[in-house]
Formats: C-alpha cells, structure tokens, sequence
C-alpha cells in the first residue's frame, strides 16, 4: 500500500540526490560566529536536527529557546546543550504546532517573557497520517500552517530587533507537492494520502519563504528555506515495519547525520551576506532553484491569502 509507494518516491528522491550531489560531499566546516546577545528560536528543537542546530546556535554564544511538544524530552535536551556548551542561556518552551491554541500560547508567553528575538528556525517536521484538533491533516498544519501563524505573531519582534532572520526548513520532496489554496490542509484520498500531505506542505514552506521575503522588503528581516539532506531523524519513525529492514541499508548508506543535517539551516541563519537571498531555497549550503511550481508568486500569493484565513488572521 502506501509503505511501497513511500520507498518508491523516497528511493527515487535519494538516488537522485546522490546522483546530482554525489556521495555525501559536505560543504566546508562552519566558522563560528560570534552570536553573544542574539536570541534563537528552534521550533523541533528536543531532537534530529532541530537539537542539532540549537547546540551549535548555543556554541556560538546565542540563547536559545527549544519550542517543543514534549516537556521531559525539551528538558532534557536544554540541560544536555547547557552542560554540553557551557552556555547557560538555553530553555525550553512548550509548542504543540498542532494546535493553534498552543502556538498561540507559545507566542505570547515568549513575547512576555523574552526581549529579543533575531533568529526563528522553524524546523519541526512530521510525515504522519492524521487530524489536528483544529480539523487540518497532521502533516500540513504541523509543517506549514502552525509555523506560518507563528512567523506571524512574532514577526513585529523579529523588526524590532532588526537585522534578523528566518529560516524555514523545508525539503527537496517539494518536487513532489501540489497545492489547491481552496482545498487546503485536507490531502486527497487514496493510499499515498500522506506522503502527497508531506510533500504539499514541504512545497508550502518554500512558497511561504518566497512570499514573506516580498512582504519583509525593506525591513531588515531576511528568510530561507532550506533542503537539509537525507537526514537519519525520527521523521522516519513512521515507516512501516517490514519496511524498516529494507530501509536500513539505504540510512547507512546515503542518508546524513543530524549534525550535518543542521549545516545547511545554520548557514541560512547566520552566514554573512546572504541579505540578498532573501526568499530563495538553499541546498547544500547554497541557494539552488527549486522545482517550477515553488517559483509560482501567484500561487504564493494565494496560498498565504489561504493560510491566513486558515489559522484566523
């Protein structure tokens, strides 16, 4: 069923990939800027990449807030960064991307309580089946409407914070997405219902990307989205197990750990002269062009008219 036409796609996306990048060839390693006195935040932040990009964030001296659902997970990854970076700056925020109540919540909570904010990663990321309580496929309001409706709400602090950045963590599975702004957040029936869900919402993130930058111009605001590699996360926890055996061999060989995951992210967020980018998708630590459809400004276009009707803008 969907399994099969999930490692279909997936081996396709790997093998082209491998082909346009060749085997794991990672761009050069990261200076370490100096972000003493710039706030973070990483939403997805208690593992996979999200983790890895808030310890690296946190090695550079910034404070970091991990935005994520799980209380004792989020915990327990903040004191392993503290103790493993000696920056004491890092905290942990509860976010439910999948309820809009508590995005709303988070933000207001950390707009109480915290200054600054320069840097927004928005990194969370699921692949599973499912209804939010707010009535959205999992996948889209976790992946696209949850981190728009909270870009929104603090982007007023982002501005006066300025220069500051936004980072969108998105995938090369855009190729595969396909958006109707009158039927969103409701994928289509049929057995690859949520992969197809996956890959609308990963095309949604580079649209909103591409959109936000037209609306930031002249703010000093910047934003990215970014493909961080095949990465071995738990984004796979889903996949069914009969298939896990044929997918292990395939992790071990292609697919990148969670640090070098973070590489690409952590580049778009703090990487000098990219002010220019604004609004384009970067792979492997560049700006790439993605698929035709996430150029479409007309369909970006509509698609934020949509999202901000669907989160009640």
């Amino acid at each position: 069923g969907m399994g099969w036409g999930l490692l279909a796609v997936g081996l396709l996306l790997a093998v082209y990939t491998l082909l346009r990048h060749g085997l794991r060839r990672l761009p050069p390693p990261l200076a370490r800027p100096e972000l003493r006195g710039r706030t973070a935040i990483v939403t997805g932040g208690s593992g996979g990449i999200g983790a890895a990009t808030a310890l690296e964030l946190a090695r550079c001296g910034a404070r970091v807030i991990l935005a994520a659902r799980s209380a004792p997970r989020g915990e327990a990854t903040a004191q392993r960064i503290r103790t493993e970076t000696g920056n004491a700056e890092v905290r942990f925020m509860q976010l439910d991307l999948a309820s809009l109540r508590s995005v709303r919540a988070f933000a207001s909570a950390f707009l109480r309580q915290e200054p600054h904010l320069h840097l927004l990663i928005n990194n969370a990321g699921v692949s599973a089946g499912g209804t939010t309580e707010d009535g959205f496929s999992l996948s889209f309001q976790v992946n696209h409407l949850g981190h728009f409706l909270l870009t929104q709400l603090l982007l007023q602090r982002l501005q006066s914070c300025a220069p500051s950045r936004i980072v969108i963590v998105a995938s090369s599975a855009h190729c595969a997405g396909r958006l109707h702004p009158d039927n969103l957040g409701h994928p289509p029936p049929g057995l690859l219902s949520t992969f197809q869900d996956y890959c609308d919402s990963k095309l949604a993130n580079i649209l909103h990307a591409r959109e936000l930058a037209t609306r930031l111009q002249g703010t000093e605001v910047t934003c990215y989205a970014v493909h961080p590699g095949f990465v071995n996360t738990e984004l796979f926890r889903h996949v069914p197990l009969w298939l896990k055996p044929l997918f292990l061999p395939l992790v071990w060989l292609f697919f990148l750990d969670a640090a070098e995951g973070a590489r690409t992210p952590l580049h778009c967020a703090t990487h000098h002269g990219l002010e220019r980018f604004s609004g384009r998708y970067f792979t492997d630590c560049r700006p790439q062009q993605p698929w035709p459809l996430a150029r479409d400004d007309r369909l970006a276009r509509a698609l934020w008219e949509a999202s901000e009707r669907l989160v009640g803008l």
